[in-house]
């Protein structure tokens, strides 16, 4: 877990590092399903629901008892305040769950519905790691090198998927 400061999150930051992990989340899933033999779409949709939902009240359980409370008293508000900060690893979940969910009304097998999950799950990923530090102004060379890392640990999961799948 990461070391966070004592004040409460502000409830209109975004967590881009909940973003990149919920997306690399949701690639695993996706990558571990297939290992399983065939699976039928409903499946994956819930265990990468699932899985989203229980990282998410995890991080939100662990920010509560590891941080909070060493440092201010417990309220609704605190405890609001951090499921909203960790929402992103949840809300990660949700694309590569539509994808999955809408794959027969575009052709898509068993086969193909994980490689277009997967795909979404790792280009969040790139994209929810590049484009805060480009609004934010940082060098060019310091986006391309943050965008190259996360595509990096994105591909590092499509080579599981392939491999296990052969």
């Amino acid at each position: 877990m990461s070391h966070r400061s004592p004040e409460p999150a502000e409830p209109t930051a975004r967590n881009y590092a909940g973003a990149v992990y919920g997306s690399l989340l949701a690639a695993s899933v996706i990558a571990t399903a297939g290992t399983l033999g065939p699976f039928p779409r409903l499946q994956l949709v819930v265990m990468l629901l699932t899985t989203g939902l229980v990282f998410w009240i995890t991080h939100v359980y662990a920010g509560l008892v590891g941080d909070r409370l060493a440092h201010q008293p417990l309220s609704r508000s605190v405890v609001r305040n951090e499921l909203r900060r960790e929402r992103p690893i949840l809300e990660a979940a949700i694309p590569p769950a539509v994808v999955v969910a809408v794959s027969p009304s575009l052709g898509l097998g068993p086969g193909d519905t994980a490689w277009a999950a997967l795909g979404v799950a790792l280009a969040q990923q790139v994209c929810w790691a590049t484009i805060p530090l480009a609004r934010a102004g940082a060098p060019r060379r310091l986006v391309a090198l943050t965008g190259v890392v996360n595509l990096l640990l994105g591909l590092v999961i499509v080579v599981a998927k392939a491999v296990v799948a052969h």
